[in-house]
């Protein structure tokens, strides 16, 4: 999949510098993101039933080829995923249900056993950091008592963001990730998660609860689909963000557009994601981090913001959703802006390509890369923040030319980093 998706990134490439002598409508462009973004989705919605196939039969059968086989499943199912990202920041739709989906980092005590050696007993700023809900089949939440005798879809439900903590995450990829690898305890050395089968095996079971470990992780994802089933609607024909879009001020749609490119790429993916990282060495700031899957979401979610861009999206059955473009946009407006926002998408895919590549060979996996007393590493990991920090300037650019008007997130790791706690 990732030779093919650097295949389709050069040949976006190629066209992006030829500027078109007309604009195109503008609210075919924004007809266009929407239709894009209703194949993406649809397309993440197909990649987790693949997942779910994949953990039902773990569940039924937890043998250790099954255990890598949900594994793999489950990172089969990030790609799809990641190249929608580009359209959270500009679409409060996305945005309402996005922590639903892909919310981190977590406190995985919430959810399962962990070891006490690394991640303590307490936490000042969480009193659920190890409520441990597998182990426990009654949850003191504040004054209440919680009856988690069966752990359901509505119990996870109403335990995301529990005490109102962003790091109380009890569904979602990292939920579900977390289950099938468990914590990565080899810090910035090789290696990641190495949880058992044997947690599923109610004959055999290791670390206890296996029922409800099962219970947990089949309700997860569960929900997953139906959260991603629920991005996906809004995009639909009737869906309220298509809606919004077409019904509404086009040069705001269009703003959202570059919004979502400009924040995704720099507060968000350089900043909090990459930079904040690189900056504390630190592995618990990786996006997968059970997994160490990190370097393919970042690199997926580049992919998706050249598709955004360049509005041609190949789905995984093969079919191409394109049309007229916020590039076509921007080429016609101005050639010479276009052009800087091509070459720095390039130069950001060409840095992801080398991690990506690095990781994919073996070498090293993201969190080595981000080990402190590693240049070579850190090196790699800079030139991702380099780039799409040029990037998101770009996407400004692009911006002023259409004489839209934007605010792009930022991150203290990129635009204040002595606020960053060493």
């Amino acid at each position: 999949m990732a030779g093919s998706a650097a295949v389709l990134l050069g040949i976006g490439f190629l066209a992006a510098g030829c500027a078109n002598a007309e604009a195109p409508d503008e609210a075919a462009v924004l007809k266009t993101y929407a239709d894009i973004a209703e194949a993406m989705f649809g397309d993440a919605v197909a990649s987790a039933g693949a997942l779910q196939t994949g953990v039902d039969k773990l569940i039924a059968e937890p043998t250790d080829a099954n255990l890598k086989a949900a594994r793999q499943a489950w990172i089969d199912s990030r790609p799809a995923y990641m190249r929608t990202e580009g359209f959270r920041f500009g679409n409060p739709e996305v945005d309402d249900l996005e922590g639903l989906v892909n919310a981190w980092p977590l406190d995985e005590g919430l959810i399962d056993y962990v070891d006490g050696a690394s991640y303590g007993d307490s936490s000042d700023s969480n009193p659920f950091y190890t409520l441990n809900v597998i182990a426990n089949k009654q949850l003191q939440i504040g004054a209440d008592k919680v009856d988690a005798t069966v752990i359901d879809k509505k119990l996870l439900q109403s335990l995301q963001e529990v005490g109102e903590n962003e790091a109380n995450v009890a569904i979602g990829y990292h939920a579900i990730e977390f289950l099938l690898w468990g914590q990565d305890l080899n810090g910035t050395g090789p290696g990641a998660g190495n949880r058992p089968a044997t947690d599923y095996d109610t004959k055999n079971c290791s670390n206890g609860n296996c029922d409800r470990r099962a219970a947990y992780l089949k309700a997860a994802t569960e929900l997953l689909i139906e959260d991603l089933g629920q991005m996906h609607a809004i995009w639909t024909a009737d869906g309220a963000a298509r809606q919004r879009l077409l019904k509404g001020d086009a040069k705001a749609g269009l703003a959202g557009i570059l919004t979502g490119l400009g924040s995704l790429s720099y507060g968000e993916l350089a900043g909090e994601r990459t930079k904040l990282g690189l900056m504390l060495h630190d592995p618990e700031e990786e996006h997968d981090c059970f997994s160490d899957n990190t370097h393919n979401s970042h690199y997926y979610d580049q992919v998706g913001m050249v598709d955004i861009y360049n509005a041609s999206y190949t789905r995984l059955d093969g079919t191409v959703v394109k049309g007229p473009s916020i590039k076509d946009l921007v080429a016609a407006k101005d050639a010479k802006v276009n052009d800087r926002v091509t070459a720095a998408m390039a130069d950001a895919s060409k840095a992801m390509q080398v991690m990506k590549d690095t990781a994919d060979s073996g070498k090293e996996a993201y969190d080595q890369m981000i080990g402190a007393d590693n240049a070579a590493g850190n090196k790699i990991i800079d030139g991702v923040v380099t780039t799409l920090v040029a990037q998101a300037h770009a996407v400004e650019a692009a911006v002023a030319a259409l004489g839209l008007k934007i605010t792009v997130e930022g991150s203290d790791s990129l635009d204040n980093p002595s606020a960053v706690s060493q």
